[in-house]
């Protein structure tokens, strides 16, 4: 089993900043990705950003250019940074941790964008 457990997220203005982070403990070592996803109220949940264990990226084409998504494999974390925020990044961000047989999930964080 894997645990995920996310931190970091908030309210912040139009244009801000925020870093979540994504905390793996448990049997890390079957996890070959690492990703985050959010849900909007009344939407799917959707990918946001997705890295390997070799660091390969990948990102909805939303958060292109605004996030980074990056992993620190020796603390067995992910992080999400995310700049010039807008009303649309308003959901619930979830970490997520792929193995070959299974997909992990963290409890979530809010992220809220408002003025």
């Amino acid at each position: 089993q894997v645990q995920l457990v996310e931190s970091g997220g908030g309210l912040v203005q139009p244009g801000g900043s925020l870093r979540l982070s994504c905390a793996a403990s448990g049997s890390t070592n079957v996890i070959y990705e690492m990703g985050w996803y959010r849900q909007a109220p009344g939407k799917q949940r959707e990918l946001v950003a997705t890295i390997t264990l070799g660091g390969s990226t990948n990102y909805a084409d939303s958060v292109k250019g605004r996030f980074t998504i990056s992993r620190d494999n020796a603390k067995n974390t992910v992080y999400l940074q995310m700049n010039y925020l807008n009303l649309e990044d308003t959901a619930v961000y979830y970490c997520s941790a792929q193995s070959f047989l299974s997909t992990y999930w963290g409890q979530g964080t809010q992220v809220t964008v408002s003025s």
